[in-house]
């Protein structure tokens, strides 16, 4: 028996314009460790929209890690993935983000933390197209 690999799907990624602002404001705050954060959202088929934001409990950083125990996150089918980002202005996933990906994608906010510098993943290290919508539609 010949075993396919599936193809995943190619996804595209929309940030609500207020989200992506705290997003910016946050890794701000948090310069110079890293900061990170729980995504909220719906993910229909290949399109994910990000509008909101959840502080992790219990999550700790320092200049080169941000991290939390998933198992004191509450259980909500809202997450999507996680933001964090990388002081040291390079947006690329490193192995230890690839080894922690949690739900769909991955947000890198490299720094000075400005509109352009904001990056998605997907589990394989892909980027991902991302845009920013002033509206939930």
């Amino acid at each position: 028996m010949i075993f396919k690999k599936r193809e995943r799907p190619h996804r595209t990624i929309t940030i609500i314009e207020e989200v992506r602002d705290g997003i910016l404001s946050y890794c701000k705050m948090n310069h110079p460790n890293e900061g990170i954060l729980v995504l909220r959202g719906k993910a229909k088929k290949d399109h994910i929209l990000i509008d909101g934001l959840v502080i992790p409990p219990f999550s700790h950083s320092g200049p080169t890690f941000a991290g939390f125990p998933h198992s004191f996150l509450p259980f909500d089918p809202s997450y999507v993935g996680t933001v964090h980002s990388h002081p040291n202005g390079v947006a690329k996933p490193s192995v230890t983000d690839l080894h922690n990906f949690f739900g769909f994608v991955s947000i890198i906010v490299q720094s000075p933390y400005e509109d352009d510098d904001i990056f998605a993943y997907d589990r394989d290290g892909n980027l991902l197209e991302l845009t920013i919508s002033l509206d939930k539609s």
